[in-house]
């Protein structure tokens, strides 16, 4: 037997939803990496263009807004194209909207290469990666769901340190040209690695035979779509996600300028967000398994509830180890809210509406991020001081976590 041959045994016996994860944890790893390094490129974005704190975090909240908005329509057409062709594509326009924001001269120029590029991109590829992932895996989905969404938190860890060691080198142009290199190069091609269904390589979810038949719950059954917009668990995650958005993505614009506030040094400040993707790696890996045991709906509010308490330990830090601290417990619980979302979408629509249901969903997300960081920076702007957007998030949270129990409550045991 030669070396070829043994390999090919080798990873024929490793289930191609497995490759599905990793093309998912690579195009998450990309495009949220470079979005979430956002926070990084926001002093000198706000120096060069002679910009208030507010006006610069609006370009981060307009490409939120079109990658969450853009779920509605990109997970429908997942099912109509495919997912790969649009992962693909999306893949390239981040890198082409990074590339084209690096040559901008004014800040309009960034709004528009920035938030039509990565909110587009980012559209298009970050729900069909997801539904497909969940049509592999039944069993292990919480498990699979984690690994995959992995991505956003070791890129949050990763990107975020590097861009500003590269801003501090060659400047926030220069920077944000290569990173959409990167992120068009290797999310792209890590994105063909994507198929839809394991019934075309013969397989059923979680590597059993396709003819296995696998029981789901009954709030797994498909189910007609007026139907399911107008049921509890679908009202319950919506309003909980519209609710918790407006201050989920805060921290990823304005933890850097907070830090600098508090007279960290830029490097400490921007390995905060490096503290965030550590916890959120935490959370996606292990938590995801976790709640396959406990239940996957119950502890979805328990990760939003830990937000909740991450908010309060920023509201009470004023140095960089308080920080940290912060950093790490929100990463921990948005990390694990990430990984969990999906599955129980999956759990209580059906894998076969994956696509469809977390791309109608995103949509609860696309308001908060909208007007959350972009808010956050004009009442900074106004009262210097993070102390408002700070309670109004923390307070946010309690209420999606008590609508999340309730829905849970309502929902058969997942």
């Amino acid at each position: 037997m030669t070396l070829s041959d043994g390999w090919a045994m080798a990873t024929s016996r490793i289930f191609y939803g497995w490759y599905v994860v990793a093309s998912a944890f690579a195009v998450t790893f990309v495009g949220f990496g470079s979005a979430y390094s956002f926070s990084a490129f926001l002093p000198p974005l706000q120096h060069d263009f002679a910009a208030s704190r507010g006006s610069v975090s609006l370009v981060f909240s307009l490409a939120g807004f079109l990658y969450f908005a853009l779920g509605a329509v990109s997970g429908p057409l997942a099912d109509r194209w495919g997912a790969r062709s649009l992962a693909v594509i999306g893949m390239i326009l981040v890198g082409l909207g990074l590339a084209v924001a690096g040559i901008a001269r004014t800040l309009p120029q960034v709004y528009a290469a920035y938030g039509l590029g990565v909110g587009i991109g980012i559209g298009l590829s970050y729900v069909p990666v997801l539904g497909a992932m969940q049509r592999w895996f039944v069993r292990r989905r919480g498990l699979a769901s984690g690994f995959g969404v992995a991505g956003i938190g070791v890129g949050t860890l990763a990107v975020p340190p590097i861009a500003a060691l590269s801003i501090q080198a060659v400047g926030w142009r220069e920077t944000y040209v290569a990173l959409g290199i990167f992120a068009a190069v290797v999310g792209a091609g890590m994105a063909l690695l994507i198929e839809d269904d394991p019934r075309a390589r013969g397989l059923g979810p979680d590597g059993d035979p396709a003819s296995s038949t696998v029981l789901a719950p009954k709030c797994g059954e498909p189910r007609p779509l007026r139907k399911t917009l107008r049921s509890r668990q679908f009202i319950g995650l919506y309003a909980s996600s519209l609710i918790a958005s407006f201050g989920v993505f805060v921290p990823f614009v304005h933890l850097v300028p907070y830090a600098l506030d508090h007279g960290a040094s830029p490097s400490a400040a921007v390995f905060l967000l490096g503290a965030i993707g550590v916890g959120s790696t935490a959370g996606r890996f292990f938590l995801g398994g976790v709640a396959d045991r406990l239940g996957r709906s119950t502890t979805l509010a328990v990760m939003v509830a830990g937000m909740a308490l991450a908010f309060v330990l920023w509201g009470l830090a004023a140095s960089a180890w308080p920080l940290a601290a912060f950093a790490l417990v929100f990463g921990l619980f948005y990390g694990g809210w990430v990984a969990l979302f999906p599955a129980v979408v999956a759990d209580y629509f059906g894998a076969k509406n994956a696509n469809r249901m977390i791309g109608v969903l995103s949509t609860s997300f696309a308001v908060g991020t909208l007007i959350g960081p972009s808010a956050a920076g004009f009442a900074y702007d106004v009262n210097h001081s993070y102390a408002l957007p700070i309670a109004a998030s923390a307070a946010s949270y309690v209420v999606a976590t008590a609508i999340l129990l309730l829905t849970s409550k309502a929902s058969p045991s997942t």
